[in-house]
């Protein structure tokens, strides 16, 4: 009799962790279509700007914050972090090894310059601005990478809780935003070409879709150098990944207590960043046709999305006026110092 009664347990846990998740994902779905749907209405407004966005209000309006913040919860959570590993592996179907190669030797050392510098320099200020170590190697990670993609990547390597990647997504989505209506207006009194806008826009600004609503105001010259550049410093992500990994392997850490927590430890590359370089490699070989690029790009378009209206879901205005108010500060000076590196770098790229 013990036995019989056994057998339904697992079915009745799985579904009722299906029934925690569904409100959270069902939100987080439509507010993902909402976001397409603006987006297309608007192509200078980024779908996953958008999704950030709309998340933020959900989280404050006071109807919707209570859900948020109570029944819709794990499902939303489930989305900030499971979610985003799988559209930052699909992110690699974007990368093609030829076209960064395309771009010559001279190019690729400074952007690896650029993004070894701005993630130092990034790192810097927000210890300046005496920020605390994880938010400091989170927003590093954000801004000189690929914005919120990256973001999620450094927090699973290092196990930095969930609750911990809100401030740096919400810091990093605002400076990209700004870039947006910041950098057009500076190419005529800079003087800028459109491939050295391109090329600026491309190795300054954070995320994939931020870079393509910047680089498409000055036309089809200034957009084709842009994304280029932007998916080298996509690339760059499995290297950083493999480097914090390995670090947080070697670092000091505390002695066994003897609940078996501290013996296990993370491993140098997570699954889903060499599925992102797997991801790559697939691409660069050719064999996918057109129609498959474009299908694992709008999965992982949805699966970003709703993972960033995820993590927007938790951000509660009220709490980071009173606690942001230092991570603002450091976000624009690294955001201002990020653009001055990539302008320097994109006057000897598109020379």
């Amino acid at each position: 009799m013990p036995a019989s009664r056994s057998y339904p347990e697992p079915a009745r846990g799985l579904s009722g962790r299906a029934e925690r998740l569904l409100p959270g994902l069902a939100g987080a779905a439509i507010a993902v279509a909402a976001a397409f749907l603006v987006h297309r209405l608007v192509p200078v407004l980024p779908a996953m700007t958008l999704a950030v966005v709309l998340g933020v209000l959900a989280a404050n309006l006071p109807v919707a914050g209570a859900w948020t913040a109570g029944r819709a919860r794990p499902g939303l959570d489930f989305a900030g972090k499971h979610l985003m590993r799988g559209g930052i592996v699909l992110l690699g179907l974007k990368v093609g090894i030829m076209d960064v190669l395309g771009l010559g030797w001279l190019s690729l050392v400074l952007i690896v310059g650029v993004v070894a510098a701005s993630f130092g320099g990034t790192y810097a200020i927000s210890r300046l601005f005496r920020l605390p170590p994880v938010t400091s190697l989170l927003v590093a990670t954000g801004f000189s990478i690929c914005g919120a993609s990256a973001i999620g990547a450094m927090a699973a390597v290092r196990r930095i809780r969930h609750v911990d990647t809100v401030l740096p997504v919400a810091l990093v989505t605002l400076c990209g935003t700004l870039a947006i209506g910041v950098l057009p207006l500076l190419v005529h009194p800079l003087r800028l070409s459109a491939p050295v806008f391109g090329a600026w826009t491309g190795a300054s600004v954070h995320d994939v879709g931020q870079v393509v609503a910047t680089a498409q105001t000055a036309g089809t010259a200034a957009l084709g150098i842009a994304v280029v550049v932007k998916l080298t410093r996509v690339l760059l992500l499995a290297p950083v990944a493999a480097i914090a990994g390995a670090h947080h392997r070697l670092a000091p850490r505390p002695a066994d207590t003897g609940d078996g927590q501290n013996t296990k430890l993370p491993p140098v590359v997570p699954l889903f960043v060499l599925g992102f370089v797997a991801m790559v490699g697939l691409r660069s070989t050719g064999w996918l046709a057109p129609g498959w690029l474009e299908a694992g790009g709008a999965l992982q378009d949805i699966l970003l999305g709703a993972a960033l209206f995820g993590l927007g879901s938790a951000v509660r205005v009220r709490t980071l006026l009173h606690t942001g108010g230092r991570a603002l500060l450091a976000a624009l000076a690294s955001w201002f110092l990020i653009a001055l590196l990539g302008l320097a770098a994109a006057l000897l790229i598109a020379a």
